[in-house]
């Protein structure tokens, strides 16, 4: 009797095709022999597997500079399929079960790491996802903050000597010299971003001369409310103050469209002060510019059993339900029991205390 291969891991992904080279979000689930990549999360049958016997994991992918928490996976036959997540605990997660699994199909053997093209050499016992959860701590970590430069303000960002004299306090490292090698490997790896040109160009450098050690050079976290505006009338950045509310949650929904009432998966920021739920095409590019965007505060959220127009759809399980102040629905999936209750949590609790 043949005994299925057990689930690791699944959730959506979004993968670049093969033939048309086109950027579209799949239902992945990691298996303890392969990857299986299905249109939709209800489908029976995978539109395509990838086995992971002979093959390897490149994380951060840099090919695709425009694209943030891009990794590659690698055939044994060297065949080379890229996936994004939707953020970089979500890109790590994935990363860490799939060379999991390769290395128990390997018989065990140690799995070697594949450097970026900035190539930089740590210590063994350097874990940089647990150091950037510490750096990003709100009590303790390295303090985000509005900073004015070029005629332009950037917000949630901090300046590079600030995260050396953090880790300097910390004692993460003897001297700045340490600092500035483990804050590139933080740049190289998608942790830490470039806010603007000075710090972007530094970025574009090899190894350790991609971070600066400059109260000039600002940064922000790769996942964090980031963003620019100008304080000119004529510059084209200038954001809406729904966007300055901190990120407390984001990922991947399956969401219903308004007219069509067809399903999506959108990728979804959930921002406080002010409440703000933004949603996404995950396959795009550029992550400028939302979809549309749900103002929370004194909205009404809740677990729905089943459809609410009664209509039947193959969209079953995990449901919930957004209903503004103005009375507008939105009907939402999440993947797992688990983030089903999570998201309405969050937003519970944000739509009490957000603006």
């Amino acid at each position: 009797m043949e005994v299925e291969a057990k689930v690791i891991r699944e959730g959506y992904l979004v993968k670049k095709g093969t033939v048309f080279n086109s950027w579209k979000a799949v239902w992945a689930v990691l298996l303890e022999d392969g990857i299986e990549f299905y249109r939709r999360k209800s489908d029976r049958s995978p539109k395509g597997v990838l086995p992971l016997k002979g093959s390897s994991v490149v994380s951060p992918c840099l090919d695709y500079s425009k694209r943030a928490f891009v990794f590659k996976f690698r055939t044994d036959k060297s065949q080379e399929h890229y996936l994004q997540a939707s953020h970089v605990e979500e890109r790590d997660a994935w990363v860490k079960d799939m060379k999991r699994a390769i290395q128990f199909i390997e018989g065990g053997q140690t799995f070697a790491r594949k450097s970026t093209r900035k190539s930089i050499k740590l210590a063994s016992d350097i874990n940089l996802g647990a150091l950037y959860h510490s750096m990003k701590d709100p009590e303790t970590g390295v303090k985000e903050h509005k900073l004015n430069k070029d005629k332009k303000i950037f917000n949630h960002c901090f300046a590079g000597s600030s995260v050396i004299d953090w880790l300097l306090s910390t004692n993460f490292v003897r001297n700045r010299r340490e600092g500035i090698l483990l804050s590139a490997a933080l740049v190289c790896d998608g942790y830490i971003q470039a806010a603007e040109e000075k710090s972007k160009e530094a970025a574009e450098q090899l190894a350790e001369n991609c971070f600066l050690d400059d109260s000039d050079a600002y940064y922000y976290f790769a996942d964090s409310g980031f963003f620019s505006e100008g304080n000119s009338s004529d510059d084209e950045d200038v954001l809406k103050a729904e966007f300055r509310g901190v990120v407390i949650k984001q990922g991947c929904l399956l969401k219903q469209g308004h007219r069509r009432k067809n399903w999506k998966v959108r990728k979804f920021v959930l921002r406080d002060d002010p409440a703000y739920l933004h949603y996404y095409d995950p396959a795009a590019g550029e992550q400028d510019e939302p979809l549309g965007s749900i103002h929370l505060r004194s909205c009404v959220v809740t677990a729905a059993d089943d459809h609410p127009d009664g209509k039947k759809s193959d969209v079953r399980g995990n449901l919930f339900e957004i209903i503004t102040a103005d009375e507008v629905h939105y009907l939402m999936q999440a993947a797992t029991r688990e983030e089903l209750t999570e998201w309405i949590k969050v937003i519970k609790k944000v739509a009490m205390s957000g603006k």
